[in-house]
This record gives structure tokens, sequence and C-alpha cells, in this order.
């Protein structure tokens, strides 16, 4: 389980500080597919990059299966078992797709052993073990590779920071196979994605809204997403006071 208690994270700014999460508390179950969604700048992602300790929190702690992470680097997290998947995967020039995942694996495996990652995430085995990570992938192509790695981490709880951005159409469809594929399976603990999309949305055992540092509503899937009209909806007061349920 991962609890955050009373997390607050602010920026400085020349005019002051700005707070981007406020005074969150949240509860994620094991073995559940959450989805955080909200308007844009409502600090979704920032909160991301707070469990994942890319970010340290400006007050408040952070426990993960009962032990508080509050200041653990991201390398200690990930030792761990919090796995992070980023906005825009980072590419590695001279490493090929086997390398990487055999350093998430933490060991050496075999060929078969590595393609059984890439064939989990939909992607030609024999096209791809070989390949660079540079810029002869496609964003699309990037995504499902860096998804690979974070199954070879087999990682207890895996955050995917708006895993649909910047990919086209046909990937997106790919994408959304894997994640329903590692809900099915539950081989990967608790999954936690940021998104905005529906068919992501349609997906989630629970929905978490953020708005504005934060948390304005959540429960089940059933519960939440008749409510979510629209981001564009989401963003005015008006509808974020109804989805809270207030008038």
């Amino acid at each position: 389980m991962l609890e955050l208690e009373n997390i607050s994270f602010e920026v400085s700014e020349e005019d002051g500080s700005k707070e981007i999460v406020k005074d969150m508390s949240l509860k994620l179950e094991d073995g559940k597919f959450i989805v955080i969604t909200g308007p844009n700048g409502g600090g979704k992602s920032t909160l991301a990059k707070v469990i994942a300790g890319i970010h340290k929190p400006t007050s408040g702690k952070i426990y993960f299966e009962g032990e508080d992470i509050t200041q653990k680097s991201v390398t200690e997290r990930a030792k761990l078992g919090i796995g992070y998947g980023f906005q825009q995967p980072v590419r590695f020039k001279g490493i090929t797709v086997r390398d990487l995942i055999c350093l998430a694996a933490g060991k050496k495996l075999s060929v078969a052993e590595a393609c059984e990652y890439l064939a989990e995430v939909g992607l030609c085995a024999k096209d791809y073990i070989d390949r660079e990570v540079n810029a002869s992938l496609s964003g699309g192509e990037l995504k499902r590779v860096e998804i690979a790695t974070v199954l070879a981490r087999g990682s207890k709880l895996s955050v995917f920071d708006e895993p649909e951005a910047g990919i086209d159409l046909w990937s997106f469809q790919n994408l959304i196979k894997v994640f329903e594929n590692m809900r099915k399976t539950n081989r990967q603990g608790s999954i936690l994605v940021i998104s905005h999309q529906e068919r992501i949305l349609n997906i989630a055992d629970e929905i978490v809204v953020i708005a504005d540092g934060e948390i304005i509503k959540q429960g089940g899937k059933e519960e939440v997403l008749p409510t979510l009209v629209s981001t564009e909806a989401m963003a005015s007061k008006c509808v974020k006071y109804n989805v809270g349920g207030e008038s």
C-alpha cells in the first residue's frame, strides 16, 4: 500500500512561492489499477514525481508498505519496488533494447528472456532486441520499450505519467492493450497512471480527480467516470464543484 499523509509541494517564484500540491492525503491499495486525472496544471504530474522521489515534498509523509520513504531517493525507492515511466521516455545512444531490459531486471538475461518482455508489450522481439534506444525509435515504440523495462523490473507499484503523450493513434491503441493485459494478469502489483484519456479511465479500478493541487473526487470507476464530462469542463470552477459533490 502507498499512503500519502498531508503532502504538500511548493516551488519558488520571483514573487514568492507557489504551492502545487496542497496538504494531500491519499491511500492507494495493493493490486489496483488507479488513474489520476483532472485539468491541466492541477498538480497530477508533480504528484507522480513526488511519489517516485524525483521531487521531495515540502511537508508531509509518504509510506510504502508501512515504511516511511519520504526522504528516500529515486534509486532507493526503485529498490523497494516503485517503478516510474516518464511522460517523454529518455533515449540512450549506444545502448540496445536488450541492454536496457537487462539493466532494469538487474541481471543478465538471455535473448529469449528479454524477448518475452518485448512480446508482452506487443513488439516483435527480433525487430527490436538489438535496436539502439535512440531517435530511430518512434514515440510509441519508445513508450512500449519503457513499459517492457518496468515489467522486467518487477515493480510493486508502477507509475506512468501521461503515457499517451506524443504517440499516434495506432500506438495508443496498442498501449491500451498493454495496460489491459497488465491489469488482467495483475502481475505488476499496483499500477498508477496519470491520464486524461477516457479509454484509460475506462479500465481503472479507481479514479482520483485532482484540481488546483487538491483531491476533489476519489472512488470506483462506476462512481467517478460519469461525472467527468470532459477535461475542458473539469477545468471550470463550476464543474469542479459539481464533481466534488458540492453546489
